[in-house]
């Protein structure tokens, strides 16, 4: 097998021209069989073989440098870079990560999970050559979808000001940017990347504008003239008129044009960009048909496509998916925004059933922030639904434009806590912290599937800013006996005892069942509380434990700093010093890939290591007191 021959990035150029295509068959065949086993980003890296084999071959890795727009497209780049062995523990635990990692190897330029920063890292990467006097090469690559985000154009307004060579391959897989119009574009494209081009282009300019009396408006009339002619040959008069050269569209799975290409693209003095054409899903037909659903895959069946994880409950996306559904039946007032995650964020149904009331804005999370505001203070009921990591980029409007005109949005906060295999860039550990600090802003995550649905009918009545934050996977079904009515800023007693009471947050309700059982079994009270709401909170539920019970235990899946534990635990110093409190939470670090229930142990938040804490902190000391 030619793959076997590939230790490092070099490897490559001993291969013949004849062998590229059959290395790119190996490749897919390798990550089919891999990923079917772990899980992974499997559409977007099938799309891409043949432009990573160009890159490598085209490119001097690690001295270049390449920088991937999110990074979950890289596996074909780790696999030329040397480590087709990490592919077996692919995003486990302990493992090989599935994005960019510079800890990781010296081939991972930039460490990337989130959209619509390749070509800021690159710019800045570009600058910082130019200035420590190095030479090399820096590889921005973006894909048509990351260009819906902002953060892209800016980099791109700023890229026009390169004097020096910067390349960034736009990889599109489905975006209308102009198709191939023949030769006749590559033609240009090469013609314009020749050093005796842009001289000659310097020297007519100089010429005419030398001309007395009427050199400059010759040279001005010429200057509109070749615009306007580029307008209809030239596909990418987008980029260039911001001053960014465009080279393109090229075939995205031809090796030998994209290699050509990428050698004249360095020869460019300043930007430039390389428009690929690709296929998502390429060499597999399910993946192919249906890029979305293999996105981001389980492990399944490679003959038929079908995941081999087994469903038994409804996903708390699902329940929302639903409930949001029938919201939207009752109140005509009622609208849904996404970043570009209609599927993920289970709005695909709302927008089916109301067109009209769901706005898909793109990889722009700002934007989706700013624009919910503008509906709310225009009558309408925004529900904002995103991940938690993502709602990161739209801080400053959660601030700026919802909470201080105290608008009634919505915010249905998805992947909250810990998230898995994605790691450090996709953990949902920090939205408690981040919003806590906002005024205005009230929080609130429930126990199980009945209760967000609580909370969700509550939350299309409530008059103002409001997050619900909910975990990834199976909705839980515990508890279910336990149905008291949503109050703003009331928590729910769920078992009342003394001694030890276990004030636990949304996901971390269940893991306080099981501490309160476990506890139960070797002889100690338990009292269990449902704490609802994180902002405000529930001061007077708080007194009324401490009254009768000697520990509080504050859970929650969110780092500790800025978490709901820190401002039970001021309240409660404040008011009874006498009171201990533990608090489980997790550390403030982030946090990598790994099996969540893996991550959750290993981070001192299962149940197990709940109780070894009430037993180490309190129940040990107490016995040795008495």
């Amino acid at each position: 097998m030619l793959l076997e021959r590939i230790e490092q990035s070099s490897d490559i150029r001993k291969l013949k021209e004849e062998d590229y295509p059959v290395l790119a068959q190996e490749i897919r065949q390798f990550l089919l069989e891999k990923i079917s086993h772990t899980g992974g980003h499997l559409a977007s890296n099938l799309g891409v073989v043949e432009l990573t084999m160009a890159l490598h071959l085209a490119f001097d890795l690690p001295k270049d440098k390449i920088i991937w727009d999110v990074g979950h497209q890289s596996y074909t780049h780790k696999l030329l870079s040397g480590r087709k062995d990490g592919f077996d523990d692919l995003r486990q635990f302990g493992g090989m990560s599935g994005f960019p990692k510079r800890k990781e190897s010296p081939y991972d330029a930039f460490d990337t999970g989130h959209s619509s920063t390749s070509i800021s890292a690159g710019l800045g990467i570009a600058q910082a050559r130019e200035i420590l006097g190095k030479n090399y090469a820096v590889i921005s690559v973006i894909g048509d979808g990351a260009l819906t985000g902002g953060m892209a154009y800016e980099a791109l307004n700023n890229a026009a000001q390169m004097k020096k060579n910067f390349i960034i391959v736009l990889n599109d897989n489905e975006m209308s940017i102009s198709k191939n119009v023949g030769g006749m574009s590559r033609y240009l494209g090469s013609v314009r990347t020749r050093e005796s081009y842009a001289d000659l282009k310097k020297g007519v300019d100089k010429a005419l504008s030398s001309i007395p009396v009427v050199g400059k408006s010759l040279s001005y009339g010429l200057y509109l003239a070749k615009n306007g002619i580029k307008q209809f040959l030239v596909p990418g008069m987008l980029f260039e008129d911001m001053g960014i050269t465009y080279l393109g569209p090229v075939d995205g799975h031809n090796v030998k044009e994209m290699v050509q290409v990428f050698k004249e693209a360095r020869r460019v003095r300043h930007a430039v960009l390389v428009h690929v054409i690709t296929k998502k899903g390429k060499g597999y037909g399910p993946a192919e048909k249906n890029p979305s659903r293999f996105h981001g895959v389980d492990p399944f069946d490679i003959a038929t496509g079908k995941s081999l994880k087994e469903k038994a409950y409804p996903s708390y996306t699902d329940v929302f998916s639903k409930k949001i559904c029938e919201l939207g039946r009752e109140n005509p007032k009622l609208v849904a925004i996404t970043a570009a995650m209609p599927d993920g964020t289970g709005l695909t149904k709302f927008s089916k059933e109301f067109p009209e009331r769901f706005f898909d804005v793109g990889i722009a999370e700002a934007h989706a922030v700013t624009s919910a505001a503008g509906m709310a203070s225009a009558g309408l009921k925004p529900v904002v639904a995103v991940y938690s990591s993502f709602l990161q980029r739209g801080y400053d409007q959660v601030l700026h434009d919802v909470c201080i005109q105290e608008l009634p949005v919505l915010f249905a906060i998805d992947r909250a806590g810990l998230v898995g295999s994605d790691g450090e860039t996709h953990q949902g550990i920090f939205d408690i912290s981040f919003l806590s600090l906002v005024p205005g802003m009230s929080i609130m995550a429930p126990k199980n599937f009945r209760e967000l649905q609580s909370m969700l009918e509550f939350g299309v009545e409530f008059d103002g800013p409001l997050a619900i934050r909910y975990p990834r996977g199976e909705a839980y079904r515990g508890l279910s006996e336990f149905t008291a009515p949503v109050e703003y800023g009331k928590s729910e007693m769920l078992y009342e005892e003394e001694g030890i009471a276990l004030f636990a947050l949304g996901s971390m309700v269940s893991t306080g069942e099981h501490v309160r059982e476990k506890l139960k079994s070797k002889g100690y009270s338990c009292t269990l509380v449902n704490a609802r709401f994180v902002k405000p909170l529930d001061t007077e539920m708080v007194d009324r434990l401490c009254k009768n019970h000697r520990l509080i235990v504050t859970m929650e899946e969110n780092v500790l700093r800025g978490g709901m534990g820190m401002c039970a635990t001021r309240y409660i110093h404040e008011h009874y010093p006498d009171i201990r409190v533990i608090q489980i939470a997790l550390p403030d670090a982030y946090v990598e890939h790994g099996n969540v229930s893996a991550l959750r142990e290993m981070l001192g938040i299962d149940s197990d290591s709940v109780i070894r804490r009430i037993f180490e902190e309190y129940l040990d000391k107490e016995r040795q007191d008495s």
